[in-house]
């Protein structure tokens, strides 16, 4: 086997035949447009071709001592390394039956001896061109897949957040993909519990489809203001609903947006009372709201996460929850004096609350103000 140098960007183009006076000649009819390849049998051939450095085309010679040609050809395309390279009989067998072999074991061309250069050349050429042609679609059909998975990725994400967060804060995350919102961090938020007064005893007034039935009208009017207001879903439990403000997109006034959220709750509210006293169901709904620093980022373990906030903000929240009457909105004084949505509040007593060493300062927002 031997190389004749050329310019390493040419194609490569190997030549197989056992003939010294041909693969000369092959080698004065290629070398001045590609890079040349020579070797004298099939086994030397299938070493070239199974190199680092494999040819970009191959001229085959069918009759050979030792490995033939065809036999030469069917191990280059049982070889998934291999298989891929064009492959010409350049023979003196011209019988249709000898080129219809050498097709059916998956050469691409079937030349017979004496050659003709010019035709050689052309041959070489058009074979080169599509062997280019195929490489660049099999580029162009891998970047395509990995768009395809990238935007699966993508939507999946999308699909995370928006379990989290409003459609315009779920985009807005995702145009920063430096950021990773289920990171943990400090930050001050606005925390809003609601949830149903006499929800126990309906649950076991009523049938299971009933309860359910309920929950999901109950749901879909509170989670619609949730997304118009920008809120921030933390959990679903039951009856109940944890949401907060100014995580992960800080907004200018948390307190008076959590605020406004819950007026226009309690007065959707009111529509689902009437449909449910239709129905003969008597439920309510008090909702806490407080104002603090949290710890927030993805909570739980691999392939289960939730989104939460943890901090005495949420227990606060949630205490006020707890305590707050059928349509009523009780507010820390964290969340009453850093409002600036014009609504009006009023002191009520304070309040012992679990879990706190003091009495809890609290404001209502004033019923029909």
């Amino acid at each position: 086997m031997s190389t004749t140098p050329d310019a390493a960007a040419r194609s490569t183009v190997l030549v197989v035949d056992d003939t010294p006076d041909n693969l000369s000649l092959m080698s004065g009819i290629l070398k001045s447009g590609y890079r040349v390849k020579l070797a004298n049998s099939g086994e030397k051939a299938l070493t070239v071709a199974r190199s680092d450095s494999p040819p970009d085309l191959i001229l085959l010679d069918i009759m050979m001592p030792g490995m033939s040609g065809y036999e030469v050809c069917a191990q280059l395309k049982a070889d998934a390394a291999t298989r891929d390279i064009p492959v010409v009989f350049l023979t003196a067998m011209t019988a249709s039956e000898d080129e219809q072999k050498g097709l059916d074991l998956g050469a691409v061309d079937y030349v017979t001896k004496p050659i003709s250069p010019p035709v050689v050349l052309a041959r070489v050429r058009n074979h080169l061109a599509m062997r280019r042609q195929a490489l660049e679609l099999e580029a162009w059909n891998r970047d395509l897949q990995q768009r395809v998975q990238q935007g699966v990725a993508e939507v999946e994400r999308l699909g995370r957040l928006r379990r989290f967060f409003s459609p315009a804060v779920a985009d807005l995350l995702l145009t920063d993909s430096a950021q990773d919102p289920l990171a943990p961090r400090r930050r001050e938020i606005v925390v809003v519990f609601l949830d149903l007064r006499g929800y126990t005893a309906f649950t076991e007034a009523y049938g299971a489809d009933v309860v359910m039935q309920v929950l999901g009208e109950f749901h879909a009017a509170m989670g619609e203001l949730i997304m118009a207001f920008g809120g921030t879903l933390e959990r679903f439990a039951g009856d109940g609903l944890m949401i907060f403000f100014n995580d992960p997109i800080e907004i200018p006034d948390p307190a008076g947006t959590a605020m406004a959220m819950c007026v226009k709750m309690q007065q959707r509210f009111v529509e689902l009372q009437a449909l449910w006293e239709s129905r003969g169901y008597s439920l309510a709904m008090g909702i806490g709201l407080a104002k603090g620093q949290a710890t927030i980022g993805g909570i739980g373990f691999e392939g289960r996460r939730d989104y939460g906030a943890i901090g005495r903000v949420t227990n606060l929240a949630a205490r006020l929850c707890g305590e707050a009457k059928g349509g009523q909105i009780l507010l820390s004084a964290e969340v009453a004096q850093a409002s600036q949505a014009g609504i009006a509040v009023e002191a009520v007593a304070a309040l012992t609350l679990k879990g706190f060493a003091s009495p809890v300062q609290t404001y209502q927002v004033v019923p029909g103000g």
